[in-house]
């Protein structure tokens, strides 16, 4: 079992080893363990984030507490075995939690040595990833298959196309969801500025407008786990929040579409 939220580290957490952000990243990492969440996302792709999560959870001694999960993301075998097995001295750990094919590049290339190295123990899960609507399809193949065991891919308030196909084959294969985007890369918060969060939001426990983004996405069934990137304390706080208390049932997911399809 998975905690709902979790944080991603794209942007967020490339930072130099110097940048005064890391003060606030580390805390960031302590308070989500604290709120009992447990997933950090990164890739190669993602600049120094994989050291910086790998750095502030030794510093912090919470790596047993945290779920890592990180990206192959390269053309042929040995250069996807290169570069996981620099993941794996980045982010400090002798075992992934989660390797995952970074936007399907070479899938076919590295499923073999995924499953290989899940054989071997030296990661937990396997995964494929992307992150535009256009590769939809090419996902809904792959989990047809039930070879994987996450995928991960955008969906959100304003980008809802996972809805009709992929998220259902989601969860008749049993295959566990990991959603990036879930602000739709912080569009949805332009819509909203200046104004107030419907009263009704009270009756599934939402008090800010990020819990109601993400209520909306942890309320659907095939979903496992939200990935939010932050750096600020105070949005990680606000986004563990949404993890906590009642989830709105289908009545209020059609009236959540609705009221923000009039803003």
């Amino acid at each position: 079992m998975l905690p709902v939220v979790g944080v991603g580290t794209w942007q967020t957490f490339d930072v130099g080893p110097q940048a005064p952000e890391r003060a606030e990243l580390k805390e960031v990492l302590r308070l989500l363990v604290g709120a009992g969440g447990s997933v950090v996302d990164s890739s190669p792709m993602y600049g120094q984030s994989e050291g910086v999560a790998g750095d502030l959870a030794a510093e912090l001694g919470l790596r047993e507490k945290l779920f890592f999960a990180t990206k192959v993301w390269a053309s042929g075998r040995d250069a996807g075995i290169r570069q996981m097995e620099s993941s794996l001295r980045l982010m400090r750990t002798r075992r992934m939690d989660l390797m995952q094919v970074h936007n399907l590049q070479d899938v076919s290339v590295h499923a073999r040595t995924l499953r290989e190295w899940k054989k071997a123990g030296r990661i937990r899960y396997i995964g494929i990833t992307h992150y535009h609507e256009g590769a939809h399809a090419d996902l809904e193949r792959l989990v047809r298959t039930r070879e994987w065991d996450f995928v991960q891919f955008n969906y959100s308030m304003a980008e809802r196309e996972a809805e009709a196909r992929l998220l259902p084959v989601c969860a008749d294969s049993g295959t566990a969801v990991i959603v990036n985007r879930p602000f739709s890369h912080a569009g949805l918060f332009g819509k909203v500025k200046g104004k107030a969060l419907p009263a009704w939001a009270a009756e599934f426990d939402c008090a800010s407008w990020a819990q109601f983004f993400l209520k909306y996405l942890l309320s659907h069934p095939a979903v496992t786990c939200v990935i939010p990137g932050t750096r600020l304390v105070a949005h990680l706080k606000d986004n563990v929040q949404a993890g906590r208390g009642r989830l709105p049932d289908a009545a209020a997911r059609k009236r959540m579409v609705e009221y923000l399809g009039q803003l």
